[in-house]
């Protein structure tokens, strides 16, 4: 906010054509190239470096801001809520094209009151400390941990403080059994000490609270980090996913016949099927490389190539213009590979309740990559249409299509579609 009012000139993302996310985040990183300077700056002139982080006129300039914000200032609260406003609307955006919806939005605007009256609470009740500056800390060094703060000297509140309250608000509106994090490896120490105040205050779940600690994603380029604009933002990967897909289905045989409105949303469905697959193949615990080129291959470990082999099947199904349910196949004996195929089917369920026993998707969608491997063999090995016994043909379009179901129920689980035709 303080560095649109500074360096904006009035732009909006009307007048400029930008999304309100993108627009805000360039402003976000000029705070954070204007702050940098005066720091640098006031070291020069002899100060330590943690008393300029705290002395460099901007930071002072924006907690200012935040304090007249929490006191309501009518101004800084207009120009919070028009802002804010053009950042949702750009998220809104970006989430309806992933496929992503939520049932409820807690704003930090709203959560950190309670949890600001429930830090002083427990400093009545004994459990927190106030040191001389004003400011509001817990003790956790009995717990191995450190002093950690929950109030600064001014009054305002920190992540923290806004964590506990939506915690309760969540717990509140809804009854959940386990309140799982779904947030990156580098805020694990946050999210233990969140558990442990929790506890503290009197909160039984506090302790049961899950940290889904999942690894950076991290491009060919190197880490990102939004402060200093090195990141590859969600609407930019999506739009060279895409693209990247257009030129795969460049390739002849694919997408023939179809008209254009169907072969976009194929593309869209290929390109973020192959983005949302490569990230969740791997345990979520680890850091990975994403290699755009690499997840979009019809090859392999790829979203592509389950989507292709989902795609073949209902393919098969439409040449055969046969009701395979009516055929009576109970005398027929499945083969050695037919047999192997209805053994993966049937470890459908449990890779499922593994997946969320211990939350990682990867199990899914390895388990619906190797279903897709042992259909392409089978595939490759019998004759479905040609099959001369109609028993053993009903038989083989029953077993393609229940591959299919699955393939579609396992990706769907994961958030990713599989097209009809490619």
């Amino acid at each position: 906010m303080l560095a649109w009012l500074k360096w904006g000139n009035g732009d909006t993302p009307e007048s400029t054509g930008k999304k309100g996310d993108h627009l805000i985040g360039d402003f976000y990183v000029a705070f954070d190239k204007h702050y940098k300077a005066e720091i640098k700056e006031l070291v020069e002139k002899g100060m330590s470096p943690e008393e300029a982080e705290k002395q460099a006129p901007l930071i002072q300039e924006a907690h200012d801001m935040l304090r007249r914000w929490e006191a309501g200032d009518p101004e800084v609260r207009a120009l919070w809520e028009k802002m804010n406003n053009w950042v949702y609307a750009g998220f809104d955006e970006t989430y309806r094209r992933m496929g992503v919806s939520f049932d409820k939005i807690y704003y930090e605007s709203d959560t950190y009151l309670v949890g600001r009256d429930t830090v002083l609470e427990g400093l009545e009740k004994g459990l927190f400390y106030r040191k001389e500056d004003n400011s509001v800390w817990a003790d956790l060094t009995p717990d191995g941990l450190d002093h950690k703060l929950l109030l600064r000297s001014d009054g305002t509140s920190v992540y923290m403080t806004q964590d506990i309250g939506t915690a309760q608000l969540r717990y509140k509106d809804y009854p959940i059994d386990r309140m799982i994090y779904v947030v990156g490896n580098e805020q694990n120490y946050h999210f233990q000490v969140l558990s442990l105040l929790l506890d503290k205050l009197g909160f039984k779940w506090g302790k049961d609270l899950v940290h889904f600690s999942y690894g950076m994603v991290e491009l060919p380029n190197g880490k990102m980090k939004s402060r200093e604009g090195t990141v590859v933002d969600a609407d930019e990967l999506m739009d060279e996913m895409i693209a990247t897909a257009t030129e795969m289905a460049g390739e002849p045989g694919r997408l023939q016949g179809v008209s254009e409105e169907e072969r976009d949303d194929v593309l869209r469905m290929i390109g973020l099927g192959a983005l949302k697959y490569f990230i969740l193949k791997v345990d979520p615990r680890k850091t990975m490389l994403f290699d755009p080129s690499e997840s979009i291959d019809f090859n392999g470990n790829t979203g592509p190539f389950i989507q292709y082999t989902h795609a073949r099947i209902k393919s098969v199904l439409r040449k055969s213009g046969e009701d395979y349910n009516a055929v009576d196949i109970s005398t027929v004996a499945p083969n050695e590979k037919e047999t192997s195929l209805i053994q993966k089917l049937a470890d459908f369920t449990a890779a499922v309740s593994d997946a969320g026993r211990n939350y990682s998707p990867a199990l899914i969608a390895n388990y619906v990559y190797d279903l897709a491997k042992e259909y392409n063999q089978f595939y490759h090995d019998y004759s479905i249409l040609k099959e001369q016994d109609e028993k053993v043909r009903a038989f083989r379009l029953l077993l393609s299509a229940t591959v299919a179901d699955v393939i579609c129920r396992g990706m769907s689980l994961l958030g990713i579609e599989v097209p009809e035709r490619m």
